[in-house]
C-alpha cells in the first residue's frame, strides 16, 4: 500500500476551519434547548403545569440524545463509505435546516420530532470532523488540534448565551431591524415573543452556509482515498443500516417506558427488564454495520481475526468511557442553568440563566483545550482518571454550595462555580478527539468514533430519565406537600441532591479507564 500524501498546508487549514465551524454550530445547537426549552414549552403547552412542562423538557433532551447517537452511526457509516467531506456536508445541512424549522412548531411533539432529526446531523458531524482533521493533519500537533475541536463546540455554546442575552435586552431594536428588511410586524412579534425563542431556533440555520465552503475548499482525506483505492470501502453495505433503524426505534421505546406517564402505569417491574432487553437489542443494532463490515473485510483478507477482536473491544471501551462523560455532562452541566434560574425567587435576578450558560461555556472552552495537552504529557488513562475526579468535585461544589438568594444581584460564587463545572465536566470533549482516533484504523474510524461517542448519548438519555426516581428518593413528594417559599427551597435541594447523585457516574469512569488501552505515542493506522 502506498503512503498517504500529506494534504497541502492550505487544504489542512481549510479542513480544520470547516470542521471547527461545524463543531461550533454543533455547540450552538446543543446550547439552544437549555435556553429556549422553558419558554418554548410555556408557549406550546399553555394549559399545562410546570411539572408537565418539565417532563417534556426531559423527554426532548432524551430524544435529542438518541438522535445524535443514531446520527453518529449513520453519518459515520456514510463517511467511511462515501468520504469524510461529502458526509460532513450532508450532516451539517441536516442539523441546520431542522434546527431552523423548530422555530415554527406548534406543539411539543413537533418540537421533539424536529430536534430528533436535527440531532442526526449533529451526531454525525462530530465523528466526521474528528476523522477528517486527524487524518489530514496526521501526527502533527494532534493534541492542539484536539483542543481546538473541544473548544469549538463550547464557543458555539457560549454564543447561544451571548445571543440570548443581547436579544432579551434589545427585543425592540431587533424587531425594528426585522421590519426594516421587509419582515411584517406580526411575523417579527411571532418570532420574538417570550424571550425570542423562535428567533433563536431559526438562527440555527446559519451553519448551512458552511457547506458551500466545504465543497469548494476542503480536501478529502488522503487516508480515506487510499482505502477507497484498495477496495476497503466496498465492504460497507446499505442493508446493514436496518440494524441502526431497529435500534433507534427500540431506544425511543425505552425512553417512552421511562416517561412519567407510562412509568406510573408499568413501574420498575416492567421498566427495568424491558430496558435491559432493549439495550441488548440497541447494542446489536448499532454495532451491526461494523460487525458485518469486519466480517466481509476479514473474508477478503483485509483484517486478521486478532484485528477484528481489537476493533470490537475498543468499540466497547470507547463507548463505556464516553457514556460516563456524557451522563455526567447531561446530568449536571446541561441542567445547571435551568436549576440556577430557580435560586432567585420568581426570577428576580434578571438574565441569570444566560449568565450561567456563559460562565459554563467559558470554562468549557478553557479546559477542553487544556485536557488533550495533559493527555499528551501524562498518558490517556491517567488523564481520564484525573478528569473524572475533578469533574465530580466541580459538580458537588456547584450543586451543594450554591443557595437561594434574595434581590437582583447574583452572588459571584454562582458564576465561579459554574465556570469550573462547565470547564471540568466538558474537558472530555477535548480529550476524546485525541484518544478515539487512535483506537481505530482508517477503514472504520468515522463509524467507530461515531459509535463510541454517540452511543454514550443513549446511556446518558436513559440515565437522565432516572432523574424523577432520584428526586423521589430524595423527597420530592414531601416538597409537594409544602407551599410557597418552603416548597421552592426544598425542591431546590432535592434537585441538587439528584444532580449530585447522577454525577457520581464519574466514579465508574475512574475504575473502567484502567482496563482501556493506553495509546500515547501511537500513530494513526
Amino acid at each position: 500500500m502506498t503512503t498517504a500524501r500529506p494534504a497541502s498546508r492550505r487544504g489542512a487549514y481549510a479542513a480544520l476551519l470547516a470542521a471547527f465551524l461545524g463543531w461550533l454550530f454543533d455547540g450552538f445547537e446543543m446550547g439552544l434547548f437549555p435556553l429556549i426549552g422553558r419558554p418554548a414549552l410555556q408557549d406550546l403547552l399553555p394549559d399545562s403545569t410546570a411539572a408537565v412542562q418539565g417532563q417534556w423538557f426531559t423527554i426532548i433532551i432524551a430524544v435529542f440524545l438518541v438522535g445524535a447517537a443514531t446520527g453518529g452511526v449513520l453519518f459515520g457509516w456514510l463517511g467511511d463509505k462515501l468520504g469524510r467531506v461529502k458526509a460532513m456536508a450532508l450532516a451539517i445541512i441536516t442539523f441546520a435546516v431542522f434546527t431552523g424549522l423548530c422555530g415554527f412548531v406548534t406543539s411539543a411533539w413537533q418540537f421533539a420530532a424536529l430536534r430528533f432529526v436535527a440531532s442526526l446531523g449533529m451526531g454525525g458531524e462530530w465523528a466526521l470532523g474528528v476523522a477528517l482533521v486527524n487524518e489530514v493533519w496526521g501526527s502533527k500537533n494532534r493534541a492542539w488540534v484536539a483542543g481546538m475541536i473541544g473548544a469549538a463546540a463550547n464557543i458555539g455554546f457560549l454564543l447561544t448565551g451571548l445571543l440570548s442575552l443581547y436579544l432579551n435586552a434589545s427585543l425592540e431594536t431587533v424587531g425594528s431591524w426585522m421590519q426594516a428588511i421587509g419582515i411584517s410586524e406580526g411575523t417579527a412579534d411571532y418570532l420574538l415573543h417570550n424571550r425570542g425563542w423562535r428567533f433563536l431556533a431559526v438562527s440555527g440555520t446559519i451553519p448551512a452556509v458552511i457547506v458551500f465552503f466545504i465543497r469548494l475548499f476542503v480536501p478529502e482525506s488522503e487516508k480515506w482515498e487510499e482505502e477507497k483505492a484498495s477496495g476497503g470501502t466496498s465492504h460497507w453495505a446499505t442493508k446493514d443500516l436496518l440494524g441502526v433503524l431497529v435500534a433507534a426505534f427500540v431506544v425511543l421505546g425505552i425512553i417512552a417506558i421511562w416517561s412519567p406517564a407510562v412509568f406510573a402505569k408499568v413501574g420498575n417491574l416492567v421498566a427495568i427488564p424491558a430496558t435491559l432487553i432493549g439495550m441488548a437489542v440497541v447494542l446489536w443494532g448499532y454495532l451491526l454495520p461494523v460487525r458485518r463490515y469486519l466480517g466481509r473485510a476479514h473474508g477478503s483478507g483485509k483484517f486478521e481475526s486478532g484485528e477484528r477482536s481489537t476493533v470490537m473491544r475498543n468499540l466497547l471501551f470507547g463507548t463505556a468511557l464516553a457514556s460516563v462523560a456524557l451522563m455526567g455532562t447531561w446530568g449536571s452541566t446541561q441542567q445547571a442553568a435551568k436549576w440556577a434560574s430557580f435560586l432567585s425567587p420568581q426570577g428576580t435576578a434578571a438574565n441569570l440563566i444566560e449568565y450561567v450558560v456563559i460562565s459554563t461555556a467559558l470554562g468549557a472552552i478553557v479546559f477542553s483545550m487544556i485536557a488533550p495537552l495533559i493527555a499528551d504529557r501524562l498518558g490517556r488513562r491517567v488523564t481520564y482518571f484525573l478528569l473524572c475526579l475533578v469533574a465530580l468535585t466541580a459538580a458537588i461544589v456547584f450543586f451543594q454550595t450554591n443557595r437561594s438568594f434574595e434581590g437582583t444581584e447574583v452572588p459571584v460564587r454562582i458564576f465561579v462555580t459554574a465556570f469550573f463545572l462547565g470547564g471540568l465536566t466538558s474537558s472530555f470533549y477535548g480529550y476524546f478527539p485525541l484518544y478515539f482516533p487512535e483506537l481505530f484504523p482508517t477503514s472504520v474510524r468515522a463509524t467507530g468514533q461515531g459509535f463510541c461517542f454517540n452511543f454514550g448519548r443513549i446511556i446518558a438519555a436513559i440515565g437522565s430519565l432516572q432523574f424523577v426516581n432520584l428526586m423521589s428518593l430524595f423527597g420530592s413528594g414531601k416538597a409537594l406537600e409544602l407551599e410557597g417559599e418552603a416548597r421552592r427551597l426544598m425542591q431546590l435541594q432535592v434537585e441538587a441532591n439528584a444532580f449530585t447523585m447522577l454525577s457520581c457516574i464519574y466514579v465508574v469512569g475512574m475504575i473502567l479507564v484502567w482496563f482501556a488501552p493506553e495509546t500515547k505515542g501511537h500513530q494513526l493506522r
